[in-house]
């Protein structure tokens, strides 16, 4: 059994990754702002806290050692700096909840090599806020600079689901149910996607697995924005109305990735094209 820390924990993937580890029989404990109800009641430790606020974060957890920390909030190099400062010597790795929005959106397959953590440059006092890419790319170099733990570096595309609070997949199947124009700069443009319950394997997987450094995590596959909403006017029955525009999944050229380095390591993905319509089915009843 595994004392496992679980930093954002009650919603989507973090959730699905906190109940896998539950049923696993692990000591977990998760920390959020209470924000959202536990879902876990009394299976887990739950710690409420401002992860932004560093002497909160120091106070729940710097006399706790961990086998495993997970962190699916981080977003800044100063929030990996912090958690460094007081997890070195209390942890046994950490795995961090990083993005594909690591690398650029230029039609090329990214490989973990296409962008480099180390010698990355960071500003731990930025002059204006960073951007989500950003602040995740100088997250992982802070990490390689400071850790004296393993750090795995879980690079997720867009994460997929039912129960997707941001509800990016959704947006599409409404408007075209409902006859409402939906925006894309380029339909021709590949994506990878990966489904929440398998985010949340993957997640598991990279705990107890012996890796470190960056690890691509998608399903097989890529799709364009043409197919994907043919699919969906397939499921709902109606043509979608199209027009230039930004939406959550418009972007200008594709932007895709391979999971070559962690299938080489032993984690087995999905088929893209196994559970995409079926979830598209699910989000349209």
């Amino acid at each position: 059994m595994a004392k496992v820390l679980v930093i954002g924990g009650t919603r989507f993937f973090g959730k699905h990754l906190v109940e896998k580890l539950v049923q696993q029989g692990h000591d977990v404990t998760i920390a959020t702002r209470g924000q959202h109800d536990n879902p876990f009641d009394e299976r887990v430790h739950h710690t409420i806290l401002d992860r932004t606020n560093s002497s909160e974060l120091r106070e729940a957890f710097e006399e706790t050692v961990y086998d495993i920390v997970y962190d699916n909030i981080c977003y800044t190099p100063k929030e990996a700096m912090e958690l460094c400062a007081i997890l070195n010597d209390h942890t046994t790795r950490l795995i961090f909840t990083s993005t594909m929005s690591v690398y650029e959106a230029d039609g090329v397959a990214k490989r973990e090599e296409d962008f480099n953590a180390m010698n990355y440059i960071y500003d731990l006092i930025p002059s204006q806020q960073h951007s989500y890419a950003e602040g995740k790319r100088q997250a992982e170099a802070v990490f390689e600079d400071y850790a004296n733990f393993p750090v795995v570096a879980v690079r997720f595309p867009i994460v997929m689901g039912d129960d997707d609070y941001t509800s990016r997949l959704s947006y599409y199947v409404e408007h075209i149910e409902q006859g409402e124009a939906i925006e894309f700069v380029n339909l021709d443009a590949e994506m990878s996607f990966i489904l929440a319950d398998e985010a949340a394997e993957f997640l598991y997987w990279a705990g107890f697995a012996n890796i470190e450094g960056p690890y691509n995590a998608t399903a097989n596959g890529k799709i364009s924005m043409r197919t994907l909403i043919q699919t969906i006017e397939q499921v709902v029955g109606k043509k979608a109305i199209i027009v230039e525009g930004a939406s959550p999944y418009s972007i200008p050229a594709s932007w895709y990735m391979t999971n070559a380095k962690a299938t080489e390591a032993g984690f087995t993905f999905t088929q893209l094209t196994d559970w995409l319509k079926p979830l598209i089915e699910k989000i349209a009843k």
